[in-house]
């Protein structure tokens, strides 16, 4: 625990506004490497530039989920962070979508078609519109309007989004890397370590009880 207040006595002193600068650097850096083929970009940037964008965005949405676990497992409190994090995330799923709406398909039908008939742009597309609504009410205004109670209910689409996104990622990848079931399988662990384990045991009771019986 000695630890543990230590770094939050140095997070105290950090404040969370210079993540959207690295942010938005970030995704000027990435979008100028594409436009001038640079490393990874001199083959497909476009395919690069889309790729590295979501990967981003599922990163800091695992980021986002951890700090609950992080506070609760350890005592680190980042929770001052946990808005610049989820607003970066969607910030980074929407470039993600404009890249793919505006360079890659380049039109709407096209856009329709691609969500109606790819099920891993189906998946993507559903986790990015569970993420609206978190992002335009991830202010303190709408906090007071909601209220805590209903404010916190809305914000817990972050969980089926994360878990959708990691899907897409996984169904989008061909072949079998580790790399998008590594990111699936740390969303389902962050979001198990999410639950008391009280909970957890309530829930292999019930699911056992029909064996039993039998």
């Amino acid at each position: 625990m000695a630890i543990a207040s230590a770094i939050n006595g140095a997070v105290r002193r950090v404040p969370a506004w210079p993540l959207y600068i690295l942010g938005a650097a970030y995704v000027g850096w990435e979008f100028w490497s594409a436009l001038t083929q640079q490393g990874a970009y001199a083959v497909e940037p476009i395919n690069v530039l889309e790729r590295q964008y979501g990967e981003a965005a599922l990163l800091l949405l695992i980021a986002g989920l951890a700090v609950t676990p992080l506070r609760v497992w350890t005592g680190v409190n980042l929770i001052k962070f946990r808005r610049a994090i989820g607003l970066l995330a969607f910030f980074l799923v929407l470039a993600h979508f404009l890249v793919f709406v505006l360079l890659d398909v380049q039109s709407l039908s096209r856009v329709v078609t691609e969500v109606v008939k790819r099920p891993y742009v189906t998946v993507g597309f559903a986790a990015f519109v569970l993420l609206i609504p978190l992002a335009l009410t991830s202010n303190n205004r709408a906090i007071r309007k909601l209220g805590p109670v209903r404010w916190r209910h809305l914000h817990k689409l972050v969980y089926p989004a994360a878990v959708l996104g990691a899907l897409h990622y996984v169904w989008l990848v061909k072949g079998w890397p580790r790399e998008p079931f590594i990111y699936m399988a740390v969303v389902i662990a962050l979001l198990t370590l999410r639950l008391k384990w009280s909970q957890i045991r309530t829930l292999f009771v019930r699911r056992s009880r029909p064996a039993d019986a039998s």
